[in-house]
């Protein structure tokens, strides 16, 4: 798997490639990552990317061609079609199901806008895909590119030390899509805080049934349309909506 970052901020990424769990996955080569600047296609002597808006207007503009030049060095190194993918607010959210599906792939040339935005000439003949982070904006594409690869680094074989571990995070749908319960460890009483006595009884079938009650309760409480999600794909059973019924109405979804 490869990932060719668009970006005028290269170094930005070299720390993320060296530390945390996921630096096993670039260690190994199952996922490779690649940084280009445009400033290294411009022609001019200022190494120009950027230039003033048509019609006026705060901010400055990505120019077109040092990207479309950039793109060309690109795919002359991949020799495919990877879709190309830019970092917008106009995209739909990442989510866990997206994120499955770019960890099975070979990978993307990913875009890191900066300034106002980008030529939406550019846009319209080159960009195959637009993600969003979520309803805010950052400085530039550098931070959801970082966070999408790091979501698909760690579903790579070898990466986590269990490589089942991540069937338990939230949204995934071996837990029907529900949020993750909470999690304790040692030392048993902290602060006057007693760990739920169900998880010292070292009966797993009861575990096993108050850590889904916990998933049930958070989603309702918290993201209560995963709750409907789920509920829609036939995923809760009688004993799900049992408890959900025993949740105080302040605890159930509106």
């Amino acid at each position: 798997m490869r990932f060719d970052v668009i970006t005028l901020f290269p170094e930005l990424f070299e720390p993320f490639v060296r530390v945390g769990i996921t630096r096993r996955a670039f260690e190994s080569g199952s996922v490779e990552l690649h940084c280009f600047n445009p400033r290294d296609v411009a022609t001019d002597n200022y190494r120009r990317v950027d230039d003033r808006p048509f019609g006026g207007g705060p901010g400055m503009v990505f120019m077109a061609q040092p990207l479309l030049d950039t793109l060309s060095v690109i795919r002359a190194q991949r020799q495919d079609d990877a879709p190309v993918v830019l970092f917008s607010p106009l995209g739909p959210h990442l989510d866990h199901a997206a994120v499955q599906g770019w960890s099975d792939s070979a990978g993307a040339i990913l875009i890191c806008g900066r300034y106002e935005g980008l030529d939406q000439r550019f846009i319209d003949a080159h960009v195959d895909q637009q993600i969003s982070l979520g309803d805010f904006v950052l400085s530039g594409g550098e931070v959801a590119a970082m966070a999408l690869i790091d979501a698909v680094a760690r579903l790579q074989p070898g990466v986590l030390g269990d490589q089942d571990s991540h069937h338990f995070d939230s949204f995934n749908p071996a837990l029907d899509g529900l949020l993750d319960c909470p999690h304790y460890t040692r030392p048993e009483h902290w602060e006057g805080q007693p760990v739920p006595p169900v998880l010292l009884s070292g009966n797993h079938q009861q575990i096993a049934v108050w850590r889904r009650q916990q998933r049930l309760r958070a989603t309702a409480l918290l993201r209560p349309e995963l709750l409907t999600r789920a509920r829609a794909s036939g995923a809760l059973g009688p004993q799900d909506e049992a408890f959900l019924g025993t949740l105080p109405m302040s605890d159930r979804p509106r």
